[in-house]
């Protein structure tokens, strides 16, 4: 165990600086450009927005530029992303001038097996030049509906699992048993602390999804059987490493989405840890690989 903090430590360390350093470069730049380690990974480093779900549109682009992120899994929450189409063109002229760009939506919630419904859904999307949707809970009959504007629109749908409480998507084994033989662009959001309490091994997962793979949600636990046990990157048991190396060889080029659910009213500190554990694993990957 000593060992492990050890590593686990001087990772965080490494990154801090790392991370200092980057925090003057230029908002619009891809995470990995910051750095040698991140060009070679075919995937980018993004936050969720509903991490910020107690702060205003302002104050997470605000956020945003001290973690020098740019890419953004934008929810309909506060004012993040609104579905009025006025107020949603509002968010969406503020981001462009921030320099943020939204490369996915959601959890977006599909409770009507209706065609208006998943309409109004994909027109939110379209509007905001989104190519993912991120589900929460699609009922596995209304998938050969959702697959057909799936096909009109051209935007991806990636299932959202939730773990053990999940009546329908408990891990991302589950979905893909559902979608099988359907559009490639129907796939998976593997939420990494749901998928483990569910007692799927997150990293064979993501091998078995491989190219339905659409989306990333990164946690860390300390406790793989509760979900009251989150914590900042870095400080639990997840394999973070392990996840990277995953995606690298399945050849994900999607984004990994901080999705911190605790502390809503101060998260920034677990934000900043987490971002800075996540750079510095990518940073010792590649010194091992140059190495």
């Amino acid at each position: 165990m000593t060992n492990v903090l050890s590593r686990r430590n001087f990772v965080r360390s490494t990154a801090l600086g790392a991370a200092a350093l980057a925090v003057s470069t230029d908002l619009s730049a891809p995470a990995q450009e910051h750095s040698s380690a991140y060009a070679a990974s075919p995937f980018r480093l993004g936050l969720a927005s509903y991490t910020f779900r107690n702060f205003t549109r302002a104050q997470m682009i605000g956020f945003m530029k001290q973690l020098v992120i740019s890419t953004l899994n934008a929810k309909d929450v506060k004012d993040h992303l609104p579905m009025d189409p006025n107020e949603e063109a509002t968010a969406l002229s503020d981001y462009a001038s921030a320099g943020v760009k939204l490369h996915a939506a959601g959890a977006i919630y599909f409770p009507k097996d209706e065609d208006a419904d998943i309409r109004a859904k994909f027109e939110y999307c379209k509007r905001a030049g989104i190519q993912v949707i991120v589900a929460g809970d699609p009922a596995p009959e209304t998938l050969p509906r959702l697959e057909k504007f799936v096909k009109e629109y051209g935007i991806a749908i990636a299932i959202h699992n939730h773990g053990p409480e999940d009546k329908l998507w408990k891990s991302p084994l589950d979905v893909l048993k559902a979608i099988k033989g359907m559009d490639s662009r129907i796939g998976c959001c593997i939420d990494v602390g749901h998928t483990v309490r569910a007692g799927t091994d997150v990293v064979q997962a993501i091998h078995e999804a491989g190219p339905r793979l659409l989306s990333i949600h990164m946690k860390d636990l300390t406790d793989f059987n509760s979900k009251e046990s989150q914590v900042a990157v870095g400080d639990g048991i997840m394999p973070v490493r392990k996840i990277f190396e995953a995606l690298i060889a399945t050849n994900y080029k999607g984004f990994v989405d901080l999705e911190y659910e605790i502390y809503p009213d101060d998260p920034m500190p677990g934000v900043i840890s987490s971002f800075a554990f996540m750079r510095g694993v990518f940073a010792g990957m590649q010194a091992t690989t140059e190495g």
